[in-house]
């Protein structure tokens, strides 16, 4: 996985700004406290050293009168330092919880802005978004560390004054040993943002095989097959690749954190014994020792505290940088320069020559697809797995824009049309369709969240779906958590089946009965054949006079359909009624007599 691109020049300052700008809208109040804290924070060693100093000398002098005025000093400025410091750890954590919870806002509302899937299928920008929700998870620390790096350099602006004051020529030495450390920081904090990148992979798919280990979907064949220790070895071998990694710039990072602090003491240490030589030849005052030595600690400590803090908040720049990337991003689906009404539907839509693939480096899944669906009928999609018939209703969504070809909704083009636009004029029901952890209410209100409150209008939804009887039955029925997992009380949570979820998501498609178009990708998968039956009755009922697409491997449940639709390799092979395909002989009448005699063996099987 290669290294994303940098943004350029500009990028950092403008990443730095949109960072800052995030930070005061949060908590402007807080923020301004958190600044005047800060510097109160960074003169007081610098007051500190000096009226030290000044205590060494009136103690030395005997100078009685003022030891007083300067112990009540001392004693106020560290007081005043000491609540700071507790002011300051209280402001801090107040703007990282307002920020995290604007910047965890601001990245969801980008990510839910966008209108297709084609980000949510690319490795690159999951693991982006991986990096940008740690980001937002404490984006204050971004600004908290430009801030120590600010408290550092003011301190260690005041320690270098006072340091020249006693010895220029050491003074610069002590500065100019700061360089080297900062420079040889900011290569560290681009390596380790580069091996966080590189490493994004395999802790993802270790962090996949926790998540498969400890939830229940996949409970049942992990003990099943026994496959524990399998999809744990996983895991770790995807967690040792990443220590590896880490360990591999720990250990350069110590040996060259090691070397910069042994230069910190010889520097230390050739100062003390200037200053202790240049006592004892009374050339310095017992204060100016005690000052030389806080003044080259203190440059030393300050210049060390700025680089780190600097360095940290250059690292939680390049973090950053993802959150900005995602929240500035492009959609993924180009927006219409003009956009167009779109009409109620009357005459129908027609795909022409529509061409389709995931990407360059993907086959073709549609080849030149031309179909027609009226106003008013059903068009049933049928053909083998991986013919197409998922994608095509993608298409028909505006997940994706055709790679070749239009498709026109009474003759507008979908690419003229904003996405929520086209999307709430149709009601679906998905073969990978959504289980959620909220109440049965919930679930079905997720069709149209307009219905929300409306309690006549989901129950009559899930009667339509025939789930009423299961819902009433319940514990605290509509207002049951279908979920264990967050069940504030044991037992009050209900797990349901898979034809049980199956008919809420139906319900779902009912909530939405009035829309012009109606998806139907596999609606009665996982149901016995009673209830597929009656489902099938209810959605005839549900589809009578309005515009239709259903997707179905159970020809019988299609074959009252307007029109059914055969795809085979991206291209549509057959069209007609029930009747005129078995007349023709064609796939749809092998398929069909295939699957009918597949079911009066069972039959015949069964009278035995």
């Amino acid at each position: 996985m290669t290294e994303p691109a940098g943004d350029g020049a500009a990028g950092p300052g403008r990443d730095w700004t949109l960072a800052a700008a995030l930070v005061w809208r949060s908590a402007p109040g807080y923020v301004a406290g958190y600044l005047a804290v800060t510097l109160v924070a960074s003169a007081t060693p610098i007051a500190v050293a000096w009226l030290t100093k000044a205590v060494l000398d009136g103690v030395a002098g005997r100078q009685t009168g003022t030891l007083l005025a300067l112990a009540v000093t001392v004693a106020v400025v560290t007081t005043a330092a000491a609540a700071t410091t507790h002011a300051g750890d209280y402001l801090r954590a107040e703007v990282d919880r307002r920020t995290a919870l604007r910047a965890k806002d601001e990245l969801f509302a980008a990510v839910c802005r966008l209108p297709g899937l084609a980000r949510f299928e690319s490795p690159e920008f999951l693991d982006r978004l991986r990096l940008a929700q740690q980001s937002a998870s404490h984006p204050g620390r971004l600004v908290d560390s430009a801030l120590a790096a600010a408290r550092g350099a003011v301190t260690a602006a005041g320690f270098v004054g006072s340091l020249a004051l006693i010895n220029t020529a050491f003074t610069v030495l002590v500065v100019l040993s700061a360089v080297p450390a900062l420079l040889i920081e900011v290569r560290m904090s681009r390596q380790r943002n580069a091996m966080l990148w590189r490493i994004g992979p395999a802790e993802r798919r270790e962090l996949f095989y926790a998540e498969l280990m400890s939830t229940a979907p996949a409970a049942k064949e992990i003990r099943l097959f026994d496959l524990g220790a399998f999809l744990r070895s996983r895991m770790l071998g995807e967690l040792r690749t990443a220590n590896a990694a880490r360990r591999r710039l720990d250990r350069r990072e110590f040996v060259i954190h090691a070397s910069l602090s042994g230069a910190s003491a010889i520097v230390s240490g050739a100062g003390l014994v200037w200053g202790i030589l240049a006592a004892g030849q009374g050339r310095l005052s017992v204060g100016d020792v005690a000052m030389f030595v806080a003044a080259v600690a203190g440059v030393q400590a300050a210049l060390s505290g700025m680089v780190g803090a600097g360095v940290m908040a250059y690292e939680h720049l390049l973090t950053f940088r993802h959150h900005v990337a995602i929240v500035t991003d492009a959609p993924d689906l180009p927006a219409p320069a003009r956009p167009r009404a779109l009409p109620p539907l009357s005459r129908g839509i027609e795909l022409r020559d529509v061409w389709f693939r995931y990407s360059e480096h993907h086959p073709w899944i549609l080849r030149g697809v031309d179909l027609f669906v009226p106003h008013g009928e059903t068009v049933a999609l049928i053909g083998h797995n991986g013919a197409g018939k998922s994608t095509l209703v993608k298409l028909l969504c505006r997940f994706y824009d055709p790679t070749r070809g239009a498709i026109t909704w009474d003759g507008v083009d979908l690419r003229d049309v904003p996405p929520e636009k086209l999307r709430a004029r149709i009601g679906a029901v998905f073969q990978d369709f959504v289980s959620y952890e909220l109440t049965a209410a919930d679930n079905i209100t997720i069709g149209d969240l307009s219905a929300a409150g409306d309690q006549a209008r989901i129950e009559r939804a899930a009667r339509d779906a025939d789930v009423h009887d299961a819902v009433a039955g319940f514990p605290h029925g509509y207002g049951t958590l279908l979920s264990r997992a967050f069940s504030p009380e044991e037992g009050d949570g209900v797990l349901l089946s898979g034809g049980q979820w199956q008919r809420l998501a139906l319900a779902r498609a009912f909530l939405r009965h009035d829309r012009d178009l109606m998806i139907f990708d596999e609606p009665s998968a996982g149901l016995d054949p009673e209830a597929e039956y009656e489902v099938h009755r209810r959605l005839a009922s549900l589809r009578s006079g309005r515009t239709s697409v259903v997707i179905s491997h159970r020809l019988g449940a299609v074959r009252t359909a307007d029109r059914i639709v055969v795809l085979d390799g991206g291209v549509v092979a057959e069209e007609g009624t029930h009747d005129r395909l078995l007349a023709d002989g064609g796939t749809y009448a092998r398929l069909f007599t295939r699957q009918a005699a597949g079911y009066r063996d069972d039959l015949t099987e069964a009278a035995r």
